[in-house]
């Protein structure tokens, strides 16, 4: 669900002018990179479309293609699934408020789907796009965008001034640094593009080729059950005094053989010459079924640009995990933890001056069920470490230190115990 939002009129050019000024005076001292001039020469003040067809790659590879399909929703519903800690300091809070709004960022979606959604964007187009919306005057919902419909309007350091949303012909713009509101109204998450200074690299840009090879071989196999489900045949006109068929002759022989034996209602079903006419089955050579291996390797190729082990999708072939499980632990760790990570730590940034005090957004691994060997292992190592003292043991599986008791305090520190 999106909802149209206004954000108020930009800063005319003298009020940018007269901040010039007084920032000048109080000889306020700016960073910025040295090349962010030069990155924007180019390019300043206008959009720049998402270089990519977002809906090809949408069609052709998350709709139509089984293992693209399936490794977008595992990663996607897996890094949604994560229990989310909030952290501020060394103090682990239950009841923040990000953590509220997280659970239900707006009106018509939970936690989760939100969740899956984000995550889904970024691994189809390699860009995420967050949208803050305020209330009077606080926080209130979180949307997410769709990428084919945001642009980037570059400012004169090479950074986003603005993004552009549009929908038909109506377009909303988001001007990043206004004073109406602490944060920026929209969040870019990317993932990496050696290059693009903007945008994203979505991994199916990667396993292009190899998508292009599966979705043929698919097509191939579904061509092949449409002749019968075997390989296509010679019919062998053995010419006689009478001569070649006529025109006529060949294409009424042509429509029946196309009407009366092709396709998978027809399989099996005898077929009637006339004089002359002789049937030359062709079978497939070694070559021809070489498509089988080619179609399983390119499927490899794409689980290996998603990051998603083979063994997890059902893929024959070379697969380098002793057991499932081992599988399900390398997934999470190479490619559902670092994404959710990622995530996390640039909605922590984003969001912490919406609030009192900063944070951070952690993934409670404790509550990660393919991981619960490793984290028993680690217990087990950290609890027979007598060298440590209780707040480094706690420190050294992710918690903070411990807060003692005021009951149970020594007397000798004069506050409270018995």
């Amino acid at each position: 669900m999106f909802r149209w939002t206004w954000k108020g009129p930009e800063r005319s050019n003298a009020s940018k002018s007269l901040n010039a000024i007084d920032q000048s005076e109080d000889t306020v001292e700016a960073k910025s990179s040295r090349t962010g001039a030069i990155v924007a020469m180019h390019q300043t003040g206008r959009p720049r479309w998402t270089p990519r067809d977002y809906g090809a790659l949408a069609q052709q590879g998350f709709a139509r293609n089984p293992i693209v399909y399936r490794s977008i929703r595992m990663i996607a519903e897996a890094a949604a699934s994560v229990q989310i800690l909030c952290q501020c300091g060394d103090e682990r809070l239950n009841d923040h408020p990000v953590l509220a709004l997280l659970r239900r960022p707006n009106e018509g979606q939970a936690g989760v789907d939100w969740l899956e959604m984000v995550f889904g964007h970024l691994l189809v187009s390699g860009n995420a796009y967050v949208e803050a919306v305020y209330g009077a005057s606080a926080l209130r919902e979180l949307h997410a965008l769709r990428p084919d419909r945001m642009k980037v309007i570059p400012g004169g350091d090479g950074w986003p001034e603005a993004y552009a949303y549009s929908v038909g012909s109506r377009t909303v713009r988001f001007v990043q640094e206004t004073d109406s509101q602490p944060t920026n109204p929209i969040l870019h998450l990317t993932l990496f593009h050696p290059h693009d200074d903007h945008y994203g690299l979505s991994p199916l840009e990667a396993a292009q080729t190899s998508l292009d090879v599966h979705n043929a071989a698919a097509g191939w196999n579904k061509a092949l059950l449409d002749n019968s489900a075997r390989p296509s045949g010679a019919l062998v006109y053995a010419a006689n005094e009478a001569g070649n068929l006529s025109d006529e002759q060949f294409e009424r022989l042509k429509r029946e053989l196309e009407e009366g034996y092709q396709g998978a209602l027809n399989a099996g079903r005898p077929l009637l010459l006339e004089g002359g006419l002789d049937w030359k089955s062709m079978s497939m050579s070694p070559r021809d079924m070489d498509f089988i291996e080619a179609k399983n390797s390119a499927a490899r190729e794409i689980a290996l640009a998603f990051g998603v082990p083979p063994m997890l999708l059902g893929i024959p072939g070379d697969n380098t995990y002793a057991n499932y499980a081992e599988a399900n632990r390398a997934f999470w760790r190479q490619t559902v933890l670092p994404l959710a990570t990622r995530c996390l730590q640039s909605l922590a940034i984003w969001l912490s001056p919406a609030f009192d005090a900063p944070f951070d957004l952690k993934v409670d691994l404790d509550q990660i069920s393919a991981l619960a060997s490793e984290r028993e292992a680690l217990w087990r190592r950290v609890g027979d470490a007598s060298f440590l003292s209780d707040d480094e043991k706690r420190a050294a599986v992710g918690y903070a230190p411990s807060v003692p008791d005021p009951e149970t305090r020594d007397p000798e520190d004069g506050e409270g115990g018995s």
